[in-house]
């Protein structure tokens, strides 16, 4: 099974055990961590969430915080004597998806869905129609 989840601000493909980096998360190294707002998920068919698929959440284990590679951050402006040098290491956390999990809940809403469907055709036959416009001659004598 496949998810797309928003994860601290920024979207990633998931499946089950993979690891990744992500943005730094609140928690401990061992602590499980969980996502609720999956946008999109594929399990034979795909469900895409309006904004996200209720019911469905990813859960993760966090593995590790780390440090990405320095990040050389140069400014400089001609004919000036202006130079700044900067480094940056961005903080990380490593996560392992342990589960995604809670299929059931969307296609139970798709049943609701088409049943609202239904009950709006039922009640377009059965509203009456608007009566003909009927236009009045005018009488004109000269």
């Amino acid at each position: 099974m496949l998810a797309i989840v928003e994860i601290a601000g920024l979207q990633y493909k998931v499946e089950q055990n993979q690891k990744l980096f992500v943005n730094r998360l609140k928690g401990e190294k061992g602590d499980k961590v969980s996502f609720e707002k999956v946008l999109l998920t594929i399990d034979g068919a795909i469900t895409v969430g309006a904004p996200a698929v209720e019911g469905v959440s990813v859960q993760a284990e966090i593995l590790d915080h780390v440090q990405a590679d320095k990040v050389i951050v140069f400014k400089k402006k001609r004919r000036k004597g202006y130079k700044v040098k900067n480094g940056h290491r961005q903080q990380l956390t490593q996560i392992q998806i342990v589960s995604i999990g809670g299929a059931d809940a969307p296609k139970a809403k798709k049943a609701t869905k088409k049943e609202t469907t239904e009950e709006v055709v039922a009640e377009e036959k059965t509203a009456k129609k608007p009566a003909a416009k009927k236009t009045a001659k005018k009488d004109t004598e000269d």
